[in-house]
């Protein structure tokens, strides 16, 4: 599952939207949380979480390796470790091409209604 971060507009998104997003339970974002250290977003004073476009991405990295790529989480802690900075632009890079293949098909879509 990839989240489009440059087509996220708010500054903070709850935690029920980070949820929906990935469509996964708000337990487990906060077991993430507790997890994986690096993934810190603010909270309010009633203590409600608020994510940045910064921690969805963390979230996207955590969420491809854990469910789409199978790994443990200790296998995720070490490729993260390993290859954070890696891992980041790899993130861009798909996001990037994901956004090109869309504008592809809008034009090829274009291009079917003039024929």
């Amino acid at each position: 599952m990839m989240i489009e971060i440059e087509k996220l507009t708010k500054l903070y998104y709850s935690i029920g939207e980070v949820s929906e997003m990935f469509n996964v339970s708000k337990s487990l974002i906060r077991y993430w949380e507790t997890e994986f250290k690096f993934l810190t977003p603010r909270k309010n004073k009633k203590g409600d979480r608020r994510f940045t476009k910064e921690n969805i991405q963390q979230l996207q990295i955590i969420f491809n390796l854990v469910k789409e790529r199978g790994f443990t989480l200790e296998g995720a802690k070490q490729e993260i470790k390993n290859n954070r900075k890696n891992l980041m632009e790899h993130q861009k890079v798909i996001e990037k091409l994901r956004n090109v293949r869309q504008k592809l098909k809008s034009l090829r879509s274009e291009m079917t209604e003039e024929e």
